[in-house]
């Protein structure tokens, strides 16, 4: 493989500035949006007393989970030894961090009092997981951030693989952690099962990896740096390999709950009776999310660029709808508080809640994306993030003039 050598964004264009008033609007409008709740209430959202964490939390979720996956990119480089994908590990390591910075925007500011997080901050209860998480997501801005510094100081690159483990560690943590919160949660039917944990990691990879390559393509389009067919044939089979892993621990988890009686009732709800949530599951999550993308992935259909951005695209909408499910169907559930016992009262016990999410927790959530990508576009222009070329003679030391898109190398699937 040929030397790699790295720039920034050369010039002002008129593209680049547009591209960055359209995402600091969005930004700024999700920002007002965040403003409006806060002085009014959440009476303006369509969250209640059943249901306190909605389509905000969905978008925070998503973006913290992708984040840990994002990173996976790099990892495969530096703890498993992928020449390959060396030249992606700067972008990688930043849009990891860039994930995380929107998704952790969104949560703060969805918390109805943001203030509220001094104490969050500086009085610590360790026997919950909210707490901990404070300690990972911090902690994930230090790792990685180390881990960037070392591939940009010539003279620490000796130190990339020990910080790239660190950090590979450090991910799977975080996402166990962001798992946890829902598998310790025994009050909630949907929630309670250790299996969220590695369910959330793997959901990590396929996420992050579809957020990457909407980075990736584009902006190599843009920018008009070769992109060759060789890196993106091995991510689009790795992705599709982390679709059908998504899919596999779905189905087990479904199919552990139908196993415990206990548990009938809400996949029932889930999978049957759910109404909206129902839809949202298969033809969002399972059909949308999953079944099409992986058709995609893993088939010549998907060869085209606009194909893999088609797949990555409905995996991003796909994992979006099964956050929601997880998140906002969980909480529609009543929470059964005598077992085998029919209740009501007039806080609404035992009946399924219904939620409409309000313009401003939209604008809210979208504007996570917002500021993903708003840290992304400035970044790469103003440090050497984005190699000068990533074709296929310049990265493949293995390269013959044909692209081999028929498998993924072993070395590579164990990231999974």
């Amino acid at each position: 493989m040929k030397a790699i050598h790295y720039s920034v964004i050369p010039g002002n264009s008129f593209g680049y500035i547009l591209l960055l008033g359209i995402l600091g609007a969005l930004t700024t409008v999700g920002m007002g949006a965040a403003y409006y709740m806060e002085h009014n209430g959440h009476i303006v959202t369509g969250m209640n007393n059943q249901i306190v964490w909605g389509i905000p939390h969905v978008f925070a979720v998503f973006l913290i989970v992708a984040a840990s996956g994002a990173l996976n990119v790099a990892s495969i480089a530096s703890v498993f030894g992928r020449s390959l994908y060396k030249p992606l590990a700067r972008l990688s390591a930043l849009l990891a961090i860039a994930l995380l910075a929107g998704g952790l925007a969104v949560l703060v500011l969805d918390l109805g009092r943001p203030d509220r997080l001094i104490v969050a901050m500086t009085y610590y209860n360790f026997r919950s997981i909210f707490a901990w998480n404070i300690y990972l997501y911090t902690g994930f801005f230090v790792v990685v951030g180390v881990y960037l510094w070392m591939m940009f100081e010539r003279r620490m690159n000796q130190f990339t693989k020990i910080a790239g483990f660190s950090a590979f560690i450090w991910r799977l943590t975080l996402t166990t952690g962001t798992g946890s919160i829902f598998g310790f949660l025994v009050a909630r039917q949907a929630y309670d099962a250790a299996l969220m944990a590695p369910m959330f990691i793997i959901m990590s990879f396929a996420f992050g990896l579809a957020m990457f390559l909407l980075v990736l393509i584009p902006t190599y389009a843009w920018t008009h740096r070769d992109l060759g067919d060789v890196v993106l044939e091995r991510l689009r089979k790795l992705l599709g390999i982390f679709v059908a892993s998504v899919l596999y621990f779905v189905l087990v988890y479904h199919l552990t709950n139908l196993y415990i009686t206990e548990h009938h009732g809400v996949e029932r709800f889930i999978l049957l009776d759910g109404g909206v949530y129902t839809q949202v599951f298969w033809i969002g999550q399972m059909l949308i999310g999953g079944l099409i993308p992986l058709l995609l992935c893993l088939t010549p259909l998907g060869r085209p660029r606009p194909m893999i951005l088609l797949a990555s695209t409905l995996i991003v909408i796909g994992g979006i709808a099964q956050i929601y499910v997880i998140i906002v169907g969980g909480q529609a559930y009543p929470i059964e508080i005598f077992p085998g016992k029919e209740v009501t009262s007039s806080f609404f016990d035992g009946f399924t809640t219904i939620y409409q999410p309000s313009i401003p927790e939209i604008l809210l959530g979208l504007s996570g994306i917002g500021i993903t990508l708003l840290i992304t576009t400035f970044a790469i222009k103003v440090l050497p993030f984005l190699p000068n070329s990533l074709a296929d003679k310049d990265v493949d030391p293995d390269f013959t003039g044909q692209v081999d898109a028929t498998s993924v190398s072993p070395t590579e699937s164990a990231a999974v």
